[in-house]
Formats: structure tokens, sequence, C-alpha cells
């Protein structure tokens, strides 16, 4: 799910939790409560998994099949688009393989040399052993360079804020103080790089395949094998690995056909976990 999505749900179950404790002041009016709490929390659940969780199971159930474009099917499991051709049958999935620019967790405060230049090399091994075809799709485009340094800024002024309190609090947790002055550090590294020059961009990044067979299932195998061996092949780079399906396959199928806008595409496309 998006960051957005993340942020509400966050906040929808917070209101909930506030609401159950405080219901039991209000006596038999409590169960209604604790009835729209339950609801809330189910229909929070639903928002959540609904794209790649709970439709793909609806529609491989009742064996519900969607055609996105004339001569293509996508399959009932929701992970797969098929097109059958003079008796061959072609199936093409997608991997997301977005960098985790902004975890925390896996950034440096600077650059490494070696690192960078060891990167084609380390590619050029990694692919060097795949014998079917597959694309890495990159689409980047520009941020608004004065807007991406106020969030920068705001979420700079956040943790320092967080730093100040546990530092004044009675027993501060020296691993937390450590953790929050390394992100400040990073961020204000980000800070610094936008000063001297340096644009933000915004990127997605994914993975296609296709796979061939003489009936359906063969070519469904196939392709879950291949995307199989590309997450294992990829993941020796700080990549986010997950098979696409649901919602996400459909726009990912659609950008072989139209112009990309990426702003609309970070809005619709989950890094799904």
């Amino acid at each position: 799910m998006d960051q957005n999505t993340i942020i509400y749900m966050a906040v929808c179950v917070l209101a909930i939790l506030l609401a159950t404790m405080f219901s039991s002041r209000f006596g038999i009016v409590s169960i209604f409560v604790y009835a729209l709490a339950g609801l809330s929390f189910f229909v929070l659940m639903l928002m959540a998994f609904a794209d790649f969780l709970i439709m793909p199971l609806f529609t491989k159930l009742f064996k519900i099949t969607i055609v996105p474009a004339k001569g293509f099917t996508i399959t009932s499991g929701q992970d797969s688009v098929i097109k059958y051709s003079n008796g061959i049958y072609y199936a093409t999935g997608y991997i997301t393989a977005n960098v985790y620019n902004y975890v925390f967790a896996t950034e440096r405060e600077t650059e490494e040399e070696p690192e960078i230049t060891a990167a084609p090399e380390k590619w050029e091994k990694a692919v060097m052993n795949i014998h079917f075809p597959f694309k890495f799709n990159i689409i980047v485009s520009a941020e608004d360079i004065q807007q991406h340094r106020e969030e920068l800024e705001t979420k700079r002024g956040l943790l320092e804020f967080q730093y100040s309190r546990e530092l004044q609090s009675q027993n501060p947790n020296p691993m937390s103080l450590e953790n929050m002055q390394r992100q400040i550090n990073i961020i204000q590294t980000r800070i610094d790089k936008i000063g001297e020059g340096e644009k933000p961009v915004n990127s997605l990044m994914y993975i296609e395949s296709t796979a061939v067979g003489v009936s359906l299932k063969e070519a469904t195998d196939a392709l879950t094998n291949q995307l199989t061996e590309l997450q294992t092949v990829f993941n020796i780079f700080d990549l986010s690995l997950t098979r696409i399906a649901g919602r996400e396959l459909y726009h990912l199928f659609k950008l072989n056909h139209q112009i990309p806008v990426l702003n609309d595409l970070l809005t619709t496309f989950n890094v799904q976990k």
C-alpha cells in the first residue's frame, strides 16, 4: 500500500482504539461502539488488502478472467497476462524492483565509491546465467526541488524534536539516540546535496518477463519459475522484489501501450509485501 494509505489507516486505527477505550463510560451504548469499531477495522483490512490479495482470491475462486486489451487475458489469479497466438500461449508477469531509497536501515550518510564502481561488474555477474528474456524497466521523473527540500526539512525537524525528547527523558535509550542521530545526518546529507546542485528524482522500477508453452498451465508454470529465478538473482541488490498481482498488474500492462505519467503511477503502484 502507498504512504498516504498507511497514514490514513494508522489514524483510523488510532481513532478506533480511542473509541473502544472510552466506550465503557456510555453503558449499553458501548455495545454499538464495539460493533462499529469491529466493522471499521474490517473495512480497513479490506482497503489494505483488496488490491493484491482479496480481489485475486475472489476472481480465482470463481474463475473470473479479465480482458485488458484485445487478444490478452489476465488470469483468474491476477498475476499473469496471457496471449494466445498460433497454438502457443505467452504468459507475462512482473516483479517490483524498487530501490530502498527511503529506508534508513539500508542507507549510508555518504556514497561509497567502491560500491559505485563495482556496480556494472556486479550486474554482469548477476544476469550472465539467465537464459530467458526479461526487461528491467526504470521510469524516472524530476521532483520539484523546493517542495522536496521542504519535505526533508520537515522530517529533520520532527526527528530533532524526537531526539530532544528522548535525550531529556529520565532513562534515554542510547541505541534510539544513535539511530535518530544517524537519520538526521542522512537527511542533512540530502539537503546539502540539493544545495550543491543535485536534483532529486522520483523513480519506479520493475522487472518483466514472458514465458511460452503449448498449454496455459505450461506457460504460467514456466513464468513462475522464471520470476522466481529473477527474484533469486536480483536479491544481491538492494531491491524490493515481490511478484505483482491485482490492480498493479493491469497498470504495468498498460505501460506498454501508453506514455507513462510517473506521479499517477506512484499513486497507484504499491510495493506489495
